[in-house]
Protein backbone atom coordinates (compact mmCIF):
# COMPACT_ATOMS: atom_id res chain seq x y z
CA UNK A 1 0.00 0.00 0.00
CA UNK A 2 1.21 3.37 -1.05
CA UNK A 3 1.32 5.83 1.87
CA UNK A 4 1.16 9.77 1.04
CA UNK A 5 1.46 12.21 3.75
CA UNK A 6 0.87 15.78 3.18
CA UNK A 7 2.73 18.27 5.48
CA UNK A 8 0.79 21.92 5.37
CA UNK A 9 -2.73 20.12 3.83
CA UNK A 10 -4.33 23.46 5.12
CA UNK A 11 -3.14 24.77 1.61
CA UNK A 12 -6.66 23.90 0.24
CA UNK A 13 -5.99 24.99 -3.16
CA UNK A 14 -2.99 23.31 -3.73
CA UNK A 15 -3.75 20.04 -1.62
CA UNK A 16 -7.35 20.08 -3.98
CA UNK A 17 -4.60 19.78 -7.06
CA UNK A 18 -2.52 17.25 -6.10
CA UNK A 19 -5.21 15.27 -4.91
CA UNK A 20 -7.12 15.25 -8.30
CA UNK A 21 -3.81 14.60 -10.09
CA UNK A 22 -2.90 12.08 -8.21
CA UNK A 23 -5.94 10.24 -7.72
CA UNK A 24 -6.34 10.32 -11.39
CA UNK A 25 -3.80 7.52 -12.10
CA UNK A 26 -5.63 4.05 -11.80
CA UNK A 27 -2.94 2.66 -10.59
CA UNK A 28 -2.94 5.72 -7.44
CA UNK A 29 -6.58 5.08 -6.33
CA UNK A 30 -6.08 2.91 -3.94
CA UNK A 31 -3.39 4.72 -1.90
CA UNK A 32 -3.21 5.87 1.39
CA UNK A 33 -3.70 9.86 2.09
CA UNK A 34 -2.35 11.01 5.47
CA UNK A 35 -3.43 14.47 5.88
CA UNK A 36 -1.39 17.06 8.62
CA UNK A 37 -1.58 20.74 9.49
CA UNK A 38 -1.00 22.67 12.45
CA UNK A 39 -4.90 24.12 12.48
CA UNK A 40 -8.01 22.00 13.22
CA UNK A 41 -10.27 23.87 10.73
CA UNK A 42 -7.67 23.66 7.93
CA UNK A 43 -6.81 20.34 8.33
CA UNK A 44 -10.45 19.63 8.58
CA UNK A 45 -10.85 21.19 5.59
CA UNK A 46 -8.39 19.58 3.58
CA UNK A 47 -9.73 15.94 4.64
CA UNK A 48 -13.09 17.47 3.03
CA UNK A 49 -11.44 18.31 -0.03
CA UNK A 50 -9.87 14.97 0.04
CA UNK A 51 -13.03 12.79 0.37
CA UNK A 52 -15.03 15.02 -2.24
CA UNK A 53 -12.43 14.45 -4.91
CA UNK A 54 -12.59 11.05 -3.69
CA UNK A 55 -16.22 11.06 -4.45
CA UNK A 56 -15.82 12.53 -7.83
CA UNK A 57 -13.70 10.97 -9.14
CA UNK A 58 -15.24 7.70 -7.92
CA UNK A 59 -12.03 5.78 -6.23
CA UNK A 60 -11.61 5.07 -2.83
CA UNK A 61 -8.10 6.18 -0.89
CA UNK A 62 -7.69 5.58 2.81
CA UNK A 63 -7.86 8.83 4.06
CA UNK A 64 -6.35 10.07 7.66
CA UNK A 65 -5.96 13.16 9.52
CA UNK A 66 -3.55 14.09 12.41
CA UNK A 67 -2.02 17.36 13.76
CA UNK A 68 0.83 14.87 15.51
CA UNK A 69 3.06 15.50 12.49
CA UNK A 70 4.79 11.87 13.39
CA UNK A 71 1.50 10.03 13.34
CA UNK A 72 0.52 11.23 9.81
CA UNK A 73 4.42 10.18 8.52
CA UNK A 74 3.95 6.90 9.97
CA UNK A 75 4.94 4.27 7.20
CA UNK A 76 4.68 7.19 4.62
CA UNK A 77 6.75 6.25 1.14
CA UNK A 78 6.23 10.10 -0.19
CA UNK A 79 6.02 13.02 1.59
CA UNK A 80 4.72 16.45 0.37
CA UNK A 81 5.71 19.28 1.65
CA UNK A 82 4.09 22.79 1.15
CA UNK A 83 4.16 24.58 4.51
CA UNK A 84 4.11 28.03 4.98
CA UNK A 85 5.32 29.48 8.22
CA UNK A 86 3.78 32.30 10.01
CA UNK A 87 1.52 32.15 6.89
CA UNK A 88 -0.30 35.65 5.88
CA UNK A 89 0.34 37.80 8.78
CA UNK A 90 4.27 36.55 7.96
CA UNK A 91 4.17 37.36 4.72
CA UNK A 92 2.39 40.59 5.45
CA UNK A 93 5.45 41.77 7.52
CA UNK A 94 7.98 40.88 4.79
CA UNK A 95 6.32 43.21 2.45
CA UNK A 96 5.36 46.40 4.97
CA UNK A 97 8.63 46.33 6.54
CA UNK A 98 10.56 46.63 4.17
CA UNK A 99 8.86 48.96 2.16
CA UNK A 100 9.08 51.65 4.98
CA UNK A 101 12.80 51.40 3.96
CA UNK A 102 12.13 52.21 0.64
CA UNK A 103 12.47 48.51 -0.84
CA UNK A 104 10.47 47.43 -3.28
CA UNK A 105 9.60 43.37 -3.68
CA UNK A 106 7.32 41.78 -6.34
CA UNK A 107 6.80 38.38 -4.73
CA UNK A 108 9.51 37.89 -1.65
CA UNK A 109 9.09 34.55 -1.34
CA UNK A 110 12.56 33.04 -2.90
CA UNK A 111 15.19 35.42 -2.29
CA UNK A 112 15.76 39.35 -1.41
CA UNK A 113 14.96 40.06 2.13
CA UNK A 114 11.51 38.84 2.27
CA UNK A 115 13.14 35.25 0.64
CA UNK A 116 15.98 35.15 3.72
CA UNK A 117 13.45 35.70 6.45
CA UNK A 118 10.78 33.21 4.98
CA UNK A 119 13.80 30.58 4.93
CA UNK A 120 14.65 31.77 8.26
CA UNK A 121 11.09 30.79 9.45
CA UNK A 122 11.37 27.35 7.86
CA UNK A 123 14.34 25.73 8.78
CA UNK A 124 13.21 25.66 12.53
CA UNK A 125 10.22 23.13 11.11
CA UNK A 126 12.66 21.67 8.69
CA UNK A 127 14.52 20.33 11.43
CA UNK A 128 11.82 18.56 13.12
CA UNK A 129 10.36 17.09 9.93
CA UNK A 130 13.87 15.80 8.92
CA UNK A 131 14.37 14.04 12.14
CA UNK A 132 11.01 12.55 12.55
CA UNK A 133 11.43 11.27 8.76
CA UNK A 134 14.83 10.10 9.63
CA UNK A 135 12.99 8.63 12.58
CA UNK A 136 9.65 7.23 11.52
CA UNK A 137 10.02 6.76 7.46
CA UNK A 138 13.63 6.81 6.80
CA UNK A 139 12.95 5.46 3.12
CA UNK A 140 10.63 8.04 2.15
CA UNK A 141 10.99 10.36 -0.76
CA UNK A 142 10.71 14.03 0.52
CA UNK A 143 9.10 16.09 -1.67
CA UNK A 144 9.11 20.10 -1.12
CA UNK A 145 7.28 22.74 -2.58
CA UNK A 146 7.94 25.33 -0.13
CA UNK A 147 10.09 28.16 -0.94
CA UNK A 148 12.09 29.54 -0.91
CA UNK A 149 13.25 26.13 -2.79
CA UNK A 150 16.78 26.83 -3.17
CA UNK A 151 17.83 27.50 0.18
CA UNK A 152 15.12 24.41 1.84
CA UNK A 153 17.11 21.98 -0.18
CA UNK A 154 20.42 23.10 0.53
CA UNK A 155 19.61 23.19 4.07
CA UNK A 156 18.06 19.84 4.61
CA UNK A 157 21.00 18.44 2.59
CA UNK A 158 23.42 20.16 5.27
CA UNK A 159 21.46 19.09 8.34
CA UNK A 160 20.62 15.41 7.37
CA UNK A 161 22.12 14.45 3.84
CA UNK A 162 20.66 10.87 3.71
CA UNK A 163 17.13 12.15 3.42
CA UNK A 164 15.99 12.06 0.27
CA UNK A 165 14.94 15.54 -0.17
CA UNK A 166 13.95 16.54 -4.24
CA UNK A 167 12.56 19.88 -4.81
CA UNK A 168 9.86 20.40 -7.00
CA UNK A 169 8.49 23.30 -9.09
CA UNK A 170 6.80 23.85 -12.10
CA UNK A 171 8.60 27.10 -13.16
CA UNK A 172 10.54 25.34 -16.39
CA UNK A 173 7.32 23.54 -17.71
CA UNK A 174 5.23 26.19 -17.21
CA UNK A 175 7.66 28.57 -18.94
CA UNK A 176 7.97 26.15 -22.23
CA UNK A 177 4.44 26.16 -22.00
CA UNK A 178 3.60 29.63 -22.20
CA UNK A 179 6.10 30.15 -24.94
CA UNK A 180 4.89 27.08 -26.87
CA UNK A 181 1.21 29.16 -27.30
CA UNK A 182 2.96 32.51 -28.00
CA UNK A 183 5.12 30.76 -30.54
CA UNK A 184 1.85 28.74 -31.59
CA UNK A 185 4.00 25.39 -31.77
CA UNK A 186 2.29 22.26 -30.11
CA UNK A 187 3.80 21.69 -26.74
CA UNK A 188 4.10 17.91 -27.30
CA UNK A 189 6.62 18.92 -30.33
CA UNK A 190 8.69 20.84 -28.36
CA UNK A 191 12.50 19.62 -26.69
CA UNK A 192 13.92 21.91 -24.01
CA UNK A 193 16.19 21.60 -21.17
CA UNK A 194 16.65 23.78 -18.42
CA UNK A 195 19.54 24.28 -15.67
CA UNK A 196 20.45 26.74 -13.08
CA UNK A 197 18.90 27.87 -9.77
CA UNK A 198 15.28 27.61 -8.82
CA UNK A 199 13.09 30.77 -10.38
CA UNK A 200 16.72 31.48 -12.03
CA UNK A 201 16.90 28.97 -14.73
CA UNK A 202 17.38 29.19 -18.37
CA UNK A 203 16.22 27.50 -21.37
CA UNK A 204 19.51 26.04 -22.44
CA UNK A 205 17.89 24.67 -25.64
CA UNK A 206 14.31 25.17 -27.18
CA UNK A 207 14.09 23.21 -29.91
CA UNK A 208 11.10 22.43 -32.73
CA UNK A 209 11.94 18.87 -34.93
CA UNK A 210 15.25 19.82 -34.26
CA UNK A 211 15.10 23.26 -34.55
CA UNK A 212 15.85 26.50 -32.07
CA UNK A 213 12.88 28.34 -31.48
CA UNK A 214 14.81 30.96 -30.20
CA UNK A 215 15.28 33.17 -34.11
CA UNK A 216 11.07 32.70 -33.89
CA UNK A 217 11.08 34.57 -30.29
CA UNK A 218 13.63 36.90 -31.92
CA UNK A 219 11.71 37.76 -34.60
CA UNK A 220 8.24 38.24 -32.62
CA UNK A 221 9.48 40.23 -30.22
CA UNK A 222 11.31 42.63 -32.90
CA UNK A 223 7.28 43.02 -34.26
CA UNK A 224 5.61 43.86 -30.94
CA UNK A 225 7.29 46.79 -28.45
CA UNK A 226 4.41 45.60 -25.86
CA UNK A 227 5.83 42.12 -25.81
CA UNK A 228 9.33 43.69 -24.65
CA UNK A 229 7.81 45.35 -22.08
CA UNK A 230 8.27 42.33 -19.65
CA UNK A 231 10.97 41.81 -17.39
CA UNK A 232 12.20 37.99 -18.73
CA UNK A 233 11.95 39.43 -22.60
CA UNK A 234 14.18 42.20 -21.52
CA UNK A 235 16.41 39.42 -19.70
CA UNK A 236 16.53 36.98 -22.67
CA UNK A 237 17.09 40.11 -25.16
CA UNK A 238 20.33 41.16 -23.25
CA UNK A 239 21.62 37.44 -21.86
CA UNK A 240 20.43 35.11 -25.27
CA UNK A 241 18.83 32.69 -22.41
CA UNK A 242 15.52 32.68 -21.26
CA UNK A 243 14.75 32.93 -17.43
CA UNK A 244 12.15 30.16 -16.41
CA UNK A 245 10.46 32.31 -13.70
CA UNK A 246 8.16 34.88 -14.15
CA UNK A 247 8.84 38.83 -15.04
CA UNK A 248 7.26 39.68 -12.00
CA UNK A 249 9.89 37.08 -10.00
CA UNK A 250 13.06 37.60 -12.23
CA UNK A 251 12.70 41.84 -10.94
CA UNK A 252 13.60 41.02 -7.82
CA UNK A 253 16.19 38.55 -8.45
CA UNK A 254 18.43 41.66 -9.85
CA UNK A 255 19.65 45.27 -9.08
CA UNK A 256 18.59 46.40 -12.69
CA UNK A 257 14.66 47.21 -12.73
CA UNK A 258 12.69 47.53 -9.29
CA UNK A 259 15.39 50.37 -8.43
CA UNK A 260 14.15 52.86 -10.97
CA UNK A 261 11.03 54.50 -10.99
CA UNK A 262 11.19 54.10 -15.24
CA UNK A 263 12.21 51.03 -15.44
CA UNK A 264 9.03 49.47 -13.24
CA UNK A 265 6.89 51.60 -15.83
CA UNK A 266 8.45 50.22 -18.74
CA UNK A 267 7.99 46.72 -17.68
CA UNK A 268 5.03 46.65 -16.13
CA UNK A 269 6.16 45.43 -12.60
CA UNK A 270 3.71 44.96 -10.09
CA UNK A 271 5.51 45.69 -6.95
CA UNK A 272 3.90 44.15 -3.69
CA UNK A 273 1.87 41.70 -6.24
CA UNK A 274 2.18 38.66 -3.54
CA UNK A 275 0.03 40.55 -0.94
CA UNK A 276 -2.88 40.59 -3.45
CA UNK A 277 -2.03 37.11 -4.26
CA UNK A 278 -2.10 36.02 -0.67
CA UNK A 279 -4.87 38.03 0.25
CA UNK A 280 -6.96 36.05 -2.72
CA UNK A 281 -5.20 32.61 -1.46
CA UNK A 282 -7.13 33.44 1.93
CA UNK A 283 -10.39 33.79 -0.16
CA UNK A 284 -10.00 31.26 -1.98
CA UNK A 285 -9.74 29.08 1.00
CA UNK A 286 -12.59 30.47 2.48
CA UNK A 287 -15.14 30.46 -0.52
CA UNK A 288 -13.72 26.81 -0.53
CA UNK A 289 -15.03 25.80 2.82
CA UNK A 290 -18.42 27.30 2.43
CA UNK A 291 -18.81 25.29 -0.83
CA UNK A 292 -17.71 21.99 1.03
CA UNK A 293 -20.59 22.73 3.48
CA UNK A 294 -23.38 23.32 0.83
CA UNK A 295 -22.48 20.26 -0.42
CA UNK A 296 -21.19 21.08 -3.76
CA UNK A 297 -18.61 20.09 -6.21
CA UNK A 298 -15.02 20.95 -6.42
CA UNK A 299 -13.84 22.36 -9.46
CA UNK A 300 -11.53 19.54 -10.24
CA UNK A 301 -10.62 20.48 -14.04
CA UNK A 302 -6.64 20.59 -14.56
CA UNK A 303 -4.52 21.97 -17.16
CA UNK A 304 -1.65 19.98 -16.46
CA UNK A 305 -0.36 17.27 -13.76
CA UNK A 306 1.63 18.71 -11.06
CA UNK A 307 5.29 16.74 -10.67
CA UNK A 308 4.90 15.11 -7.00
CA UNK A 309 1.66 13.05 -8.93
CA UNK A 310 3.83 12.40 -11.76
CA UNK A 311 6.99 11.23 -9.56
CA UNK A 312 5.18 9.18 -7.61
CA UNK A 313 3.59 7.21 -9.86
CA UNK A 314 6.44 6.38 -11.54
CA UNK A 315 8.46 5.33 -8.91
CA UNK A 316 5.33 2.96 -7.82
CA UNK A 317 4.80 1.55 -11.86
CA UNK A 318 8.45 2.19 -12.88
CA UNK A 319 6.97 4.52 -15.70
CA UNK A 320 9.81 6.59 -16.83
CA UNK A 321 9.33 10.10 -16.87
CA UNK A 322 11.90 13.39 -17.59
CA UNK A 323 11.14 16.17 -14.80
CA UNK A 324 13.21 19.03 -14.03
CA UNK A 325 14.04 18.62 -10.15
CA UNK A 326 15.95 20.17 -7.23
CA UNK A 327 18.98 18.43 -5.51
CA UNK A 328 22.12 19.14 -4.28
CA UNK A 329 24.88 20.19 -7.02
CA UNK A 330 27.25 17.32 -6.57
CA UNK A 331 29.24 17.69 -10.27
CA UNK A 332 25.76 18.91 -11.74
CA UNK A 333 26.81 21.98 -13.09
CA UNK A 334 30.19 22.67 -12.98
CA UNK A 335 30.12 26.15 -12.74
CA UNK A 336 28.41 26.84 -9.77
CA UNK A 337 29.13 26.24 -6.25
CA UNK A 338 29.54 22.65 -5.36
CA UNK A 339 26.27 21.24 -2.64
CA UNK A 340 23.68 24.23 -3.25
CA UNK A 341 21.05 23.10 -4.83
CA UNK A 342 20.36 23.18 -8.62
CA UNK A 343 18.07 23.14 -10.87
CA UNK A 344 18.50 20.38 -13.82
CA UNK A 345 16.71 17.88 -15.86
CA UNK A 346 15.86 14.62 -13.86
CA UNK A 347 14.58 10.86 -14.93
CA UNK A 348 12.04 9.56 -12.43
CA UNK A 349 11.17 6.10 -12.65
CA UNK A 350 10.97 2.60 -9.95
CA UNK A 351 14.66 3.55 -9.01
CA UNK A 352 14.05 6.94 -7.41
CA UNK A 353 15.07 10.48 -9.33
CA UNK A 354 18.03 10.59 -10.86
CA UNK A 355 19.46 14.43 -12.09
CA UNK A 356 21.62 14.46 -14.74
CA UNK A 357 25.14 16.77 -15.69
CA UNK A 358 24.40 19.39 -17.55
CA UNK A 359 27.85 20.62 -17.54
CA UNK A 360 28.76 24.91 -17.28
CA UNK A 361 26.71 26.87 -17.89
CA UNK A 362 26.69 30.00 -20.21
CA UNK A 363 28.94 32.27 -18.31
CA UNK A 364 26.68 35.06 -18.10
CA UNK A 365 23.92 32.85 -16.63
CA UNK A 366 26.12 31.63 -14.19
CA UNK A 367 27.22 34.64 -13.24
CA UNK A 368 23.95 35.57 -12.25
CA UNK A 369 23.25 32.51 -10.53
CA UNK A 370 25.92 32.36 -8.17
CA UNK A 371 24.88 36.32 -6.97
CA UNK A 372 21.55 34.00 -6.03
CA UNK A 373 23.49 31.63 -4.87
CA UNK A 374 25.34 33.39 -2.31
CA UNK A 375 22.67 34.78 -0.92
CA UNK A 376 21.17 31.50 -0.07
CA UNK A 377 24.27 29.80 1.47
CA UNK A 378 24.54 32.76 3.86
CA UNK A 379 21.01 32.75 5.00
CA UNK A 380 21.70 28.86 5.87
CA UNK A 381 25.31 28.97 7.11
CA UNK A 382 23.52 31.56 9.47
CA UNK A 383 21.06 29.34 10.76
CA UNK A 384 23.57 26.15 10.93
CA UNK A 385 25.79 28.89 12.98
CA UNK A 386 23.90 30.83 14.88
CA UNK A 387 25.53 33.68 13.28
CA UNK A 388 23.26 36.82 13.34
CA UNK A 389 25.93 38.90 11.46
CA UNK A 390 25.55 36.50 8.69
CA UNK A 391 21.97 37.23 7.96
CA UNK A 392 22.71 40.66 7.54
CA UNK A 393 25.92 39.99 5.14
CA UNK A 394 23.31 37.99 3.41
CA UNK A 395 21.17 40.53 2.84
CA UNK A 396 24.06 42.82 2.06
CA UNK A 397 24.69 40.65 -0.77
CA UNK A 398 21.37 40.47 -2.25
CA UNK A 399 21.18 41.76 -5.68
CA UNK A 400 18.38 44.16 -5.35
CA UNK A 401 18.77 44.71 -1.63
CA UNK A 402 22.07 46.39 -1.97
CA UNK A 403 21.05 48.33 -5.38
CA UNK A 404 17.90 49.61 -2.91
CA UNK A 405 19.69 50.58 0.75
CA UNK A 406 22.39 51.61 2.12
CA UNK A 407 24.24 49.21 4.60
CA UNK A 408 22.57 50.87 7.70
CA UNK A 409 20.04 50.67 6.56
CA UNK A 410 19.70 47.15 5.92
CA UNK A 411 20.63 46.21 9.55
CA UNK A 412 18.23 48.50 10.72
CA UNK A 413 15.67 46.54 8.18
CA UNK A 414 16.99 42.94 9.51
CA UNK A 415 16.88 44.26 12.76
CA UNK A 416 13.36 45.04 12.86
CA UNK A 417 12.15 41.78 10.93
CA UNK A 418 14.23 39.99 13.47
CA UNK A 419 12.19 41.33 16.18
CA UNK A 420 8.39 41.02 13.88
CA UNK A 421 8.90 37.82 13.18
CA UNK A 422 9.96 36.74 16.89
CA UNK A 423 9.50 32.89 17.95
CA UNK A 424 9.49 31.95 14.94
CA UNK A 425 13.34 32.82 14.00
CA UNK A 426 15.38 30.15 14.69
CA UNK A 427 16.57 30.86 18.45
CA UNK A 428 19.88 31.55 18.24
CA UNK A 429 19.31 34.34 15.76
CA UNK A 430 16.74 36.13 17.44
Amino acid sequence: MTVIAFLGAGSVVFTRELLADILSFPELRDVTLALHDIDPERLETAEAIARQTAEQLGCRPTITTSLDRRRALDGAGFVINSIQVGMYAATVKDFEIPAKYGLRQTIADTLGIGGIFRALRTFPVLDGIARDIAEVCPDAWLLNYTNPMAMNIAYLAAINPAIKAVGLCHSVFWTVHDLAELLNVPLDEIDYLGAGVNHQAWLLRFEHRGESLYPKLDSLLEKDPELRRRVRMDMYQRLGYFPTETSEHSSEYVPWYLRHDEEITRLRIPVGDYLRISAGNVAEYEKTRASLQNGEPLDLSRDATEYAPQVIHSMVTGTMRRIHANVPNHGLIGNLPEGYAVEVPAVVDRLGVRPERVGDLPPQCAALNRGFVSVGQLTVRAALTGDKRMVRQAAMVDPNTAATLTVDQIWALCDELTAAHGDLMPEALR
